[in-house]
């Protein structure tokens, strides 16, 4: 992870829904910085606004004001092929419910992004088997979304999503839909390409075991950044950050249970 280098910077973000009696601030003014190869942690509680966050990162929703800053341009003021192109070319999104096309294969839900672009599989097929390879998915590349399992169909939408190389990786409960080994499955993987790829990368999580392979944690309590958490990468286990993950939850929120 360098230091020196902010990927990402979020300035005084805000997104409002509604109006008068039934006007929302979902976010509150969120300010923060992603570093260059950082797994950074979204944790709060529900309508806590973590997701939102997520959705204005990858311009899903568009802010009420603020700014999101990525590779030094702005932008929140992105329209037409320049947002097209952001989308497409510097974030990857990795949905808790895969959101694969049933009736493409695996091979062909990866390649997706890049036909947006005009890059045929045929000619990207060397990153596919590549990939692949990385997140154990080899054997079921000629295979549709319902011969999957769901570890399956979420390292194929991990794939997908990495196949284009973004800047950065953002992850809305990855695990949300796994059992705990195929949970754990993706999070050792998902460590992996952060460490050895330098991937930066942005998950939203409600569980303590996923957020623990994270380098940083930022806990969000009514569209603000209430606490922040760092792991000592060179020292501390995922197992005895995961143990402050719980302290803290507990402290700020009544229990893990409270987190979502």
């Amino acid at each position: 992870m360098d230091i020196q280098n902010k990927i990402l910077q979020v300035e005084s973000l805000t997104k409002v829904y509604g109006k008068g009696d039934n006007r929302t601030e979902a976010l509150n003014g969120i300010s923060f910085d992603v570093l260059e190869g950082e797994f950074l942690g979204i944790m709060g509680a529900s309508g806590s606004g973590k997701t939102t966050l997520l959705n204005c990162i990858a311009t899903m929703l568009k802010p009420s004001s603020g700014k999101v800053i990525l590779r030094g341009q702005n932008i929140s003021g992105f329209r037409g092929g320049a947002l097209a192109d952001y989308r497409g070319r510097e974030i990857g999104y990795l949905f808790q419910e895969f959101e694969l096309l049933d009736n493409l294969t695996a091979r062909e839900n990866i390649a997706l992004p890049l036909s947006l672009h005009g890059v045929t599989a045929k000619k990207a097929e060397s990153d596919i088997e590549s990939l692949a390879a990385m997140l154990d998915i080899t054997g079921v590349l000629d295979k549709f979304p319902g011969q999957m399992s769901g570890g399956q169909k979420q390292r194929v939408a991990a794939a997908r999503a990495l196949i284009s190389d973004p800047a950065i990786l953002l992850a809305d409960e990855p695990t949300g839909a796994l059992d705990s080994k195929n949970s754990k499955k993706l999070m050792d993987m998902l460590s992996e390409i952060n460490r050895k790829q330098q991937k930066t990368i942005m998950m939203v999580t409600h569980d303590a075991n996923a957020a623990s392979y994270c380098s940083r944690i930022l806990f969000i309590q009514d569209g603000c950044i209430f606490h922040e958490l760092r792991r000592n990468v060179l020292t501390e286990s995922t197992s005895a950050f995961y143990d402050r993950i719980v302290t803290v939850m507990a402290q700020l929120g009544g229990g893990s249970a409270n987190v979502f």
